[in-house]
Formats: structure tokens, C-alpha cells, sequence
């Protein structure tokens, strides 16, 4: 018996919708990831993107717990010697809340080709309201995934 791969063309993607207010940022991500990655499927496949699309709303609504919005940092690099810019996830979800939750997600999935077309399924937004109803997306439930 030969093992099973699957193929581009088996591959069906739905679309879930996640309300972020009032979730705590790591373990909204997570799930997240998850999703995007395709590991909530039985055809999942490490070498081949098998994941749906998520939409996140209510981006400026998130949280993190422990005062972590305060002492933990985000990185970036200007590309110049000594451009390393250090800002505060507090800071940062003031600023633009959205590119918080996409770098934390980003983190979670592979670093190369696959992990770029994977985080390409990702929409962030910041208010309630989102563009793409019209592909009938499902409310995905963290709390219930909490649970298992």
C-alpha cells in the first residue's frame, strides 16, 4: 500500500471568519496557523498547501495577557548596518494592529516558498466589517477548539 498525496487539484478551500475581540493574541494565532496550514484536514501534507482562508476581524481588539503588551518587543531591520528598529507590541497594536496579529502568525508557519503562499490566506482587519461575504465564509470558533 502506497501512502497518499494529495494532489492541487483535490484540494477544496474554505473560508472561516475569526471575531479577535477580546481573544489573547497567541492563542488566536495558533488556531489561526492551524487553519492555514491545513492540519485541521485528513488530507493534511507537510510539502503541499493544503489550508483554507482566514479572515480576521476586530484586529484592534486583541489582547495580551501578563503585561507582555509592554515588555515584549517586535523586531524589524532596515536593511542598513545597525537598522535594527525595536517597538513594543503595545506600541505596535496602537499603530497598526493588523501587522500584529499577521507577524505573529507568520511566525508560526513555515519560514520559505510554502510558508509565503500559506500567510497569502490571510485577512486582517481591523474594524468589524470585511469584503468578502460574498464567498460565504464560516465563523470559526476558538473557544470551542480551546476546548479539545
Amino acid at each position: 500500500m502506497s501512502t497518499y498525496s494529495p494532489k492541487a487539484s483535490e484540494i477544496n478551500r474554505a473560508w472561516h471568519v475569526v471575531d479577535a475581540e477580546g481573544m489573547v493574541l497567541g492563542r488566536l494565532c495558533t488556531e489561526v496557523a492551524r487553519v492555514l496550514r491545513g492540519k485541521h484536514k485528513t488530507m493534511f501534507a507537510p510539502h503541499i498547501d493544503t489550508g483554507d482562508h482566514v479572515v480576521i476581524v476586530n484586529a484592534d481588539k486583541i489582547v495580551l495577557t501578563k503585561g507582555k503588551a509592554h515588555s515584549k518587543n517586535v523586531y524589524r531591520h532596515t536593511g542598513y548596518p545597525g537598522g535594527l528598529k525595536t517597538e513594543t507590541y503595545a506600541n505596535l497594536l496602537v499603530r497598526k494592529p493588523a501587522d500584529a496579529i499577521r507577524l505573529s502568525v507568520r511566525g508560526m508557519l513555515p519560514h520559505g516558498p510554502l510558508g509565503r503562499q500559506q500567510i497569502k490566506k490571510l485577512k486582517v482587519y481591523v474594524g468589524p466589517e470585511h469584503p468578502h461575504s460574498a464567498q460565504n465564509p464560516v465563523v470559526l470558533d476558538i473557544a470551542a477548539a480551546k476546548a479539545r
